[in-house]
């Protein structure tokens, strides 16, 4: 069942178009990944889905219903929540008090208790340090955080924007457990921007190639890595901002570090 279409949609800041005519679906319970170079418009794309950004033209429709430019607020009743950039958690709450910020929209304690509970087992390190205040926890710790918070609302469309951004690599490899976990546990869908490639390839099968504000491949993600349009796009995006700031592509330029994982990946692949 498909449970968001995102049709032909075009987005801008002032004169500057961002999105030009992007399209993209996920079906219930779906793991779906947006992968991109830096300024494609991942971000942007999350943002527009949960109404953080207004369409110029085009539709989203989430569950049958169209909820193109509608509040955040009433996308959000509807059951799609957005777990930002950087975590942004209460530093100054504790973790438990974190989490019950989540469920506000919640009238029922005892369902709101019994939710709580349920993600503390989940995530057994965040019920160790329940009483303690959030900013205290690790970066890998936070982020747990930030998704248990927001899946105490009972989220029928999960939305996470580059979850490992800053992360080590132990916090990298504890959240894809976390994500492959969350469709098992909540049967929530997750359309998931990621920079690091080796976790989008570890959590999703399927995924959107995004460039310039257009999807310029889609598919299963292995597919695209053998037909080596994913390496074109990074690669044509590193050599675009070389070319802008030097003329050149230097080893520690991002696109080049995405270009190397998908390289690494397929090396991996034929070893099996």
């Amino acid at each position: 069942m498909t449970l968001l279409t995102v049709e032909g949609i075009v987005t801008s800041f002032g004169r500057n178009r961002v999105h030009n005519g992007l399209s993209l679906s996920l079906h219930s319970g779906e793991i779906v990944s947006i992968l991109g170079h830096n300024g494609a418009g991942k971000t942007l794309t999350l943002r527009t889905i949960v109404g953080l950004k207004k369409v110029d033209a085009g539709t989203i429709t989430f569950d049958g219903l169209e909820i193109t430019n509608w509040p955040t607020e009433k996308i959000t009743s509807l059951g799609v929540t957005m777990v930002p950039q950087g975590r942004k958690i209460f530093s100054g709450l504790t973790v438990r008090e974190n989490i019950e910020v989540g469920g506000y929209l919640q009238r029922d304690r005892r369902t709101l208790q019994s939710d709580i509970d349920n993600l503390f087992e989940l995530f057994p390190v965040l019920w160790e340090r329940r009483n303690g205040r959030g900013g205290d926890l690790s970066g890998g710790e936070q982020q747990m955080l930030a998704i248990a918070r927001s899946l105490v609302a009972r989220p029928r469309l999960l939305l996470l924007d580059e979850p490992s951004l800053g992360l080590s690599p132990k916090g990298v490899e504890d959240l894809r457990d976390v994500i492959l976990n969350l469709r098992q546990a909540f049967s929530t869908a997750i359309l998931l921007v990621e920079q690091n490639v080796s976790l989008a390839f570890a959590v999703t099968k399927r995924g959107y190639l995004l460039r310039n504000g257009e999807i310029a491949a889609s598919g299963e993600l292995q597919e695209l890595r053998r037909s080596g349009v994913m390496e074109d796009i990074y690669l044509g995006a590193a050599r675009s901002s070389g070319a802008t700031a030097s003329k050149t592509v230097g080893p520690h330029d991002p696109d080049v570090g995405r270009m190397s994982e998908i390289q690494e990946l397929g090396e991996s692949e034929d070893k099996c």
